[in-house]
């Protein structure tokens, strides 16, 4: 079958569900973007693992997402799945004038300035942040806007700013922790640790940010690892007739460090 076939094949399939089947002719953008947003992340957990399989699985299901979105366009009459891909294309050969024109650029960070200049000359893009979509995970979102502020030359010169701005923030949380006191589980938070917090994570971002690092990839890769070790190191205790839950905090730290060691 060639590609051609294969996507006509699921553009019909995609149709057929929509006549045919009752949860899907109920579906509307509002009620079909989550499941959008959770295949996405899916997408980006396979990925991050290197689980070729499991992304080819997860990648299937993404396409199927636009696919759906995409006949839901057609039916308002506000476009279709045709319209999306010539218009994709069309945008991004016009993005890439180092590709398909006489325009230089000979790294990625020139073709990310280049992006940002015909965003705004050529298509009309208004202020320095526009388009920003609010919706983004939050870590995704703060380093959106500190790109759209580093386009127009908001930005510190070198590395050394944005981690001497984490230590000024953590040096400022630590204050505000400590004029507030300690806070029931479950309470409302103090509000200027609260707003000390968040100034410590933009930053955080920003650091991410000028090292090349996904922010939301590198939280969620820890995440998981954090989850295996805790798992196994609470294997390892049950092997030893212990029970986690009922260990002292420096025992099970104890087996956290031996689950952390076997699974380098």
């Amino acid at each position: 079958m060639s590609l051609s076939e294969a996507l006509l094949d699921l553009q019909e399939l995609t149709r057929r569900l929509r006549r045919e089947c009752p949860w899907d002719r109920e579906q509307t953008e509002r009620t079909i973007v989550p499941h959008t947003v959770e295949e996405a992340y899916e997408v980006a957990d396979a990925a991050l693992v290197g689980d070729a399989k499991e992304l080819h699985d997860e990648l299937g299901d993404l396409l199927f997402q636009v696919y759906f979105l995409a006949l839901l366009l057609e039916e308002r009459g506000a476009g279709d799945l045709e319209s999306v891909a010539r218009d994709v294309h069309a945008k991004l050969v016009r993005r890439h004038p180092h590709v398909f024109g006489d325009a230089e650029a000979r790294t990625a960070g020139r073709v990310r300035e280049r992006w940002e200049t015909i965003k705004t000359e050529q298509e009309g893009r208004v202020g320095i942040f526009h388009e920003v979509a609010e919706s983004l995970p939050g870590l995704l979102l703060a380093r959106k806007v500190q790109r759209r502020a580093a386009a127009v030359g908001y930005d510190w010169p070198d590395l050394a700013g944005p981690l001497a701005k984490v230590r000024e923030e953590l040096g400022e949380l630590e204050v505000a922790v400590a004029d507030a006191g300690p806070r029931a589980p479950e309470t409302e938070p103090d509000l200027e640790t609260f707003h000390e917090l968040g100034d410590v994570l933009f930053t955080v971002v920003n650091v991410a940010r000028r090292l090349n690092v996904d922010p939301e990839l590198a939280l969620r890769g820890t995440t998981r690892r954090f989850v295996e070790r805790v798992e196994l190191a609470a294997d390892l205790a049950a092997a030893e007739g212990q029970e986690w839950r009922e260990l002292e905090l420096e025992a099970q730290d104890a087996y956290y460090e031996r689950a952390k060691e076997s699974l380098v």
